[in-house]
């Protein structure tokens, strides 16, 4: 990485971590692992400008990359700690689970692109995040092999809480997932397992799409 653009992710963050801090987002592991992670890295160079912006970011395979704000938002209402394995579901630009990598023991990131997996992982090696691992596969079905997580964070849209996940979450675990409303509004909601039952808290709207079932044919 040459100076000007080591200038532009320093100035990109000083600028993301003063609108965080207005949301009231202080943790020093999260904001840490977010600093360690050079987002223009994990998106196009027609677009690294805007990469510390609050703005949805096309990415391959007709995705996009919800803003740093944002991300930053879902791993602090996860609340990942050392020593957790975490899902995370739609790898996407794979920012994400990069930061959740610094703070967590694994990450499985998944997603139904080929292409978006495959970028992601190599944007992990280059970071040396060798506990970060990028799968090829159905959010729509269950992640096997894998046993249960401690976090587990969504960012596909489902009409209701993806049981397939909730059966894989450890107790005391949190997932976060977008639930599509009766009002036709998504909105990001946490379950919370404690013992064998679960609290649920509706937060705010999100810009996720629905789950695409199946995997990519070409892509």
């Amino acid at each position: 990485m040459d100076v000007n653009a080591r200038l532009m992710e320093k100035e990109g963050f000083a600028g993301l971590l003063l609108r965080l801090r207005g949301e009231g987002i202080t943790d020093k592991m999260l904001l840490t692992a977010m600093e360690q992670t050079p987002r223009t890295l994990f998106l196009s160079a027609a677009h690294a400008h805007a990469a510390y912006s609050d703005r949805l970011l096309p990415i391959d395979c007709g995705g996009f990359a919800e803003g740093g704000d944002l991300v930053a938002r879902l791993l602090s209402l996860a609340d990942i700690k050392p020593g957790q394995r975490v899902l995370d579901v739609g790898t996407g630009s794979g920012f994400l689970g990069a930061v959740a990598g610094r703070m967590a023991e694994r990450v499985l990131t998944i997603d139904r692109y080929r292409t978006l997996t495959q970028l992601a992982q190599q944007r992990f090696q280059h970071l040396g995040l060798s506990n970060v691992i990028a799968r090829h596969a159905d959010g729509n079905k269950a992640v096997s092999g894998e046993g249960m997580f401690d976090r587990i964070i969504v960012t596909a849209s489902f009409d209701a809480m993806p049981r397939h996940y909730v059966d894989c979450l450890a107790a005391g675990g949190i997932m976060l997932a977008p639930i599509i409303g009766a009002d036709g509004i998504t909105r990001l909601c946490r379950l919370l397992k404690i013992g064998s039952r679960f609290e649920r808290e509706d937060l705010f709207p999100v810009p996720y799409s629905r789950m695409i079932p199946g995997l990519a044919a070409a892509l």
